[in-house]
């Protein structure tokens, strides 16, 4: 039985799995991370090992207390993965990514995939039907562009994620909300397409926080997946245990 750790900036993922197969999943404050896991440990006994992703914002303190509990791997850019890493600068692929391209080696192998991860950037990221990661591309994600034209101009408001209910903004709120929300699909629309006409049976994963409000609007067919990155930092814990 695995636990995966994935720390973001304020929140922290935790959940469990065992044989590939996720039990619990469920979100804590950063603060309050030993607590989380303590509670865990206590629900699933059987937990063994674990995998802490983006550990520069857990102090040492608390990575060396989880490690009293299990054995810990810590993903980083020495950590084998499984696939061929062909990035030019792959000391500075996010961990995240890192976690996302290892859940298509696991589940849709030898295919051509590009996964699109929707959070606070979007990332594209694409592995070929040989196991060959070549890179993808970082662009800002819905809330990042809410808040640009908020802060980078003197009377734009800042609004929450609406759909809009046309192309034409008829107010200055709804001309935001077209501009931002039309200006991602078409961004992400226009990325699949561009894929599909450079690759053959492309398949194509949408995950991230923002994954199930975008997903139904895209007009390119797409498999959504709010748990691709969790999945993928547990088959990078069971690919380096398996050695």
């Amino acid at each position: 039985m695995n636990l995966v750790i994935d720390v973001g900036n304020s929140l922290v993922k935790l959940a469990v799995f065992e044989e590939g197969i996720l039990l619990h999943k469920e979100v804590v404050e950063l603060s309050l991370v030993l607590e989380g896991i303590n509670a865990l440990k206590e629900a699933y006994s059987g937990i063994k090992k674990a995998i802490i992703s983006s550990v520069g914002r857990l102090n040492k303190e608390t990575i060396k207390e989880i490690s009293s509990y299990f054995d810990v791997m810590i993903l980083d850019s020495n950590l084998k993965l499984p696939f061929k890493n062909l990035y030019k600068t792959p000391r500075t692929l996010g961990v995240d990514r890192m976690a996302l391209v290892s859940a298509s080696v696991e589940q849709f192998s030898n295919n051509n995939v590009l996964i699109i991860d929707a959070g606070t950037c979007v990332t594209y990221d694409f592995i070929t039907a040989n196991n060959e990661y070549l890179g993808g591309a970082i662009s800002p994600g819905l809330r990042m562009r809410y808040k640009s034209l908020n802060n980078l101009t003197a009377n734009l408001p800042l609004l929450e994620s609406e759909t809009p209910k046309s192309i034409i903004g008829d107010s200055t709120n709804s001309s935001i909300h077209s501009g931002v929300v039309h200006g991602i699909l078409k961004e992400i629309d226009g990325n699949i397409e561009e894929y599909n006409r450079k690759y053959s049976d492309l398949t194509v994963i949408l995950t991230g926080g923002d994954a199930n409000f975008l997903s139904k609007q895209l007009k390119s067919s797409i498999f959504a997946n709010s748990n691709f990155l969790l999945e993928g930092l547990n088959y990078i814990l069971q690919f380096n245990s398996n050695e």
